[in-house]
């Protein structure tokens, strides 16, 4: 995984730098982010490409930012696009395509090992558990992870965030990843419920929609939360490069503002009416399915009530990189996140 991030990352980076230089003013409204004045001598809201690892209810406080106008509060106008993995999240912030990404924070770390000189820096968390489930083919009220062992299971691709909590988990209960089970890791992340659903495997790991697809279609049961069993992880959190950050604190400050008025959001009002908001963000899928969703994240403590990405967290994410073998050295904390940002949205939020 390391080094399919660091080869694509280097090789688009190299190709894009400059074309992103010279076209930073479409991306970000002017040529280092700041806000663009107009013609009557105003300012206009900041121009800012949100890169997001994949489009899920698991980042509902997100959405909710989004669809309740905080970011707009800010005076920051966010496009959002879709990079279907961190490997195509970060090399989209390293060659400047865009200007904040949204992914597991191992991919910071990779390329920060790797050398790069204006690396990305961390500077919110928003999950604090895993996102994905497992399920079965039958229902099982008492499964233990001891019923993994002889059984395949369609697991994520090797060096991401997925597999490595699952394998985190299976090690943490006494099961070797290698010699106990089998691990189907050839099927794409967005194909293994359909896979499953099709009789591959005994036991799938999903993310939602997924899991509570497979449930409705009843095809398949959750029989255990990655997000409960793996305990508190820094899942996913924002981050820029070091370069952007340096040139735009008021950007940054801003965005981080909006994050945490959608945590505060979901931290006090109920799965219906986190549902209700983020509803525009999942046309495609209907309201009692995205209530489902949301209060099984909701119940598991999946969202922090702040943006504070905190030290001890930072370990246990190396610790669980150091664990399944992707970590080569461990980063500097103080290198790779910065919480000042979030510490001041905190201290807004309280006024």
């Amino acid at each position: 995984m390391k080094k399919r991030i660091i080869a694509t990352v280097l090789v688009f980076s190299m190709i894009l730098t400059m074309l992103a230089a010279c076209s930073s003013s479409e991306t970000t409204g002017t040529d280092d982010g700041q806000t663009a004045a107009t013609a009557n001598g105003k300012t206009t809201e900041s121009k800012v490409v949100l890169n997001e690892v994949a489009h899920s209810i698991f980042y509902a406080p997100m959405y909710v930012a989004i669809e309740e106008g905080y970011f707009v509060e800010e005076g920051i106008d966010v496009t959002l696009i879709t990079g279907f993995g961190a490997d195509k999240t970060m090399t989209a912030v390293l060659s400047g395509e865009a200007d904040i990404g949204f992914m597991g924070s191992e991919a910071s770390i990779y390329t920060y090992n790797e050398g790069a000189n204006d690396y990305v820096v961390n500077f919110a968390q928003l999950t604090q558990r895993a996102g994905n489930f497992l399920v079965a083919r039958e229902e099982m009220p008492d499964f233990k992870w001891e019923d993994l062992k002889n059984k395949l299971v369609l697991g994520g691709r090797k060096g991401g965030m997925p597999e490595m909590v699952f394998e985190y988990i299976l090690r943490q209960n006494g099961i070797d990843p290698a010699k106990d089970l089998t691990i189907d890791q050839s099927i794409d992340f967005g194909s293994t419920a359909a896979a499953f659903s099709g009789g591959q495997g005994d036991f799938t790991v999903e993310f939602e929609p997924g899991a509570t697809s497979l449930e409705k279609e009843e095809k398949g049961y959750v029989v255990a939360s990655l997000g409960t069993d793996s305990g508190y992880v820094p899942y996913t959190a924002f981050s820029a490069k070091k370069s952007y950050i340096d040139r735009n604190p008021e950007i940054i400050q801003g965005f981080t503002n909006a994050l945490q008025k959608g945590m505060d959001y979901v931290q006090n009002h109920t799965p219906q009416e986190i549902a209700e908001i983020i509803k525009p963000q999942f046309k495609e899928t209907d309201l009692s399915t995205i209530t489902t969703i949301v209060t099984r994240y909701y119940d598991q403590d999946t969202w922090k009530d702040n943006l504070i990405f905190e030290e001890e967290s930072f370990t246990l994410l190396q610790d669980i990189l150091e664990d399944s073998g992707e970590l080569s050295k461990r980063a500097p904390y103080e290198d790779l996140v910065t919480t000042d940002f979030a510490e001041k949205a905190v201290e807004q939020s309280k006024q």
